[in-house]
């Protein structure tokens, strides 16, 4: 099957998991992704058990859709290899600092002479043009300084780290959407660019929708925080039997809660009359239906507050999406099988078109499956391949294989 990024290349030297996610969504959409690597490895493929070395759980998601090759970029001849791949390529993503792609002589500038159409995506912790450009960053040290884990803190009483690497995954939507707008760009103009992507100031913004609050106002008119959300009472409410999402906000739904919970007279209560009002009651309000939801089983309020139709979904841990009937239905989960790790789950990517569907077309690669391949590819012919791998500047699958003959 052909998605909507068939036919489009992408030179894919990022690590850990926010170029790597950036990068599995353009795969997923169909474009050829060429994932660059040391004969060490990204350490994406060391995330989660593994039933082979360098292939994580967590990589079976993240690597799918892309082919692998190694390269020792420090060596003129690995460089020279990473430019015959650039020569006919759509785009280039990395998630290097700027310091380290500048040593290795990989900036826009010299990626540009080689291919000045090429649309050019830095993931970096900071923006290149700061004080703090030339800083490394991960997603905890991003949750922090974005007011992220102060938000967590509002409710729990100290800072505290969501407990997903959500700057990293956000962040690499905000790559892919960058790089689809230079893409669209690039189509109406013929020009290629460069692109930005900086994890602290993405975070910045994306946490501050709703936290600008009183701020946004020159004086303050209030705090930064948005109470509804900060509200310490704001949580998966405890039933008889389990715990439940419930999710009240307008006029009508409030109003139908009011009656189920048998407090008719809080309808017309000035104190929740419209949402202005009770997001300054919105502890009394969360405190209400802490007390009224303990009264009855999940399945109970499941079924009560659906035919109200207030939204609610149950509780779930990881295990328990597997038996959920909607997931089931959109066959979200997908039992396949990889040619050298076996059977496991693949997850869906939960988008749906209609003329160009996605697909999972490749498994996640093991290191430098693809590396004879893609030099062909390039031009190289299989002496000058050997070259490669006799002075350490790439690693192919039929070497490692000779290594593990060679230890038995």
């Amino acid at each position: 099957m052909k998605g909507p990024l068939t036919g489009i290349r992408v030179i894919d030297l990022t690590s850990v998991l926010m170029g790597p996610y950036c990068t599995q969504l353009l795969g997923d959409m169909g474009a050829d992704v060429i994932k660059i690597e040391t004969d060490k490895g990204d350490s994406t493929r060391f995330i989660g058990p593994s039933r082979n070395k360098g292939m994580g759980g967590a990589f079976l998601y993240a690597g799918r859709n892309k082919r692998s090759i190694v390269l020792d970029l420090k060596k003129e001849e690995g460089k020279r290899a990473f430019y015959r791949l650039v020569e006919d390529a759509d785009v280039f993503v990395h998630s290097s600092r700027p310091q380290a792609i500048e040593k290795l002589g990989l900036n826009y500038e010299e990626v540009k002479k080689v291919n000045p159409s090429i649309i050019y995506c830095g993931g970096y912790g900071f923006s290149v043009n700061g004080p703090y450009g030339s800083k490394p960053a991960y997603d905890d040290m991003i949750q922090g300084a974005s007011g992220l884990a102060a938000l967590q803190g509002e409710v729990s009483g100290t800072p505290q780290y969501m407990a997903t690497v959500l700057a990293d995954k956000t962040t690499g939507l905000v790559m892919l959407n960058a790089i689809l707008a230079a893409l669209y760009s690039r189509e109406r103009t013929g020009e290629g660019q460069e692109i930005e992507v900086p994890m602290f100031e993405t975070m910045i913004s994306y946490t501050l929708v709703e936290h600008m609050y009183g701020l946004t106002f020159d004086p303050p008119l209030e705090s930064s925080f948005y109470p509804r959300v900060t509200s310490k009472f704001r949580k998966p409410y405890k039933t008889k039997d389990g715990y439940v999402s419930v999710m009240i906000y307008n006029d009508k739904q409030w109003s139908k809660f009011f009656k189920l919970s048998g407090h008719t007279e809080l309808i017309e209560d000035r104190r929740f009359i419209d949402i202005g009002e009770r997001t300054k009651h919105i502890d009394e309000l969360y405190q209400l239906i802490e007390e009224t939801l303990m009264t009855k089983k999940t399945e109970e309020w499941l079924d009560i507050l659906e035919e109200a139709d207030i939204p609610v979904m149950p509780v779930y841990r990881p295990e328990d999406m597997f038996n959920d009937p909607h997931l089931k239905a959109v066959n979200f989960f997908e039992k396949t099988c990889h040619p050298s790790e076996g059977d496991y789950w693949n997850i869906k990517l939960p988008i749906g078109f209609s003329k160009t569907p996605v697909a999972l077309n490749r498994f996640a690669p093991r290191l430098g499956e693809h590396s004879e391949e893609l030099l062909k590819e390039a031009g190289y012919t299989e002496q000058e391949i050997q070259s490669l791998v006799d002075a350490g500047v790439t690693l192919t699958t039929k070497k490692q294989e000779q290594k593990i003959n060679n230890n038995k």
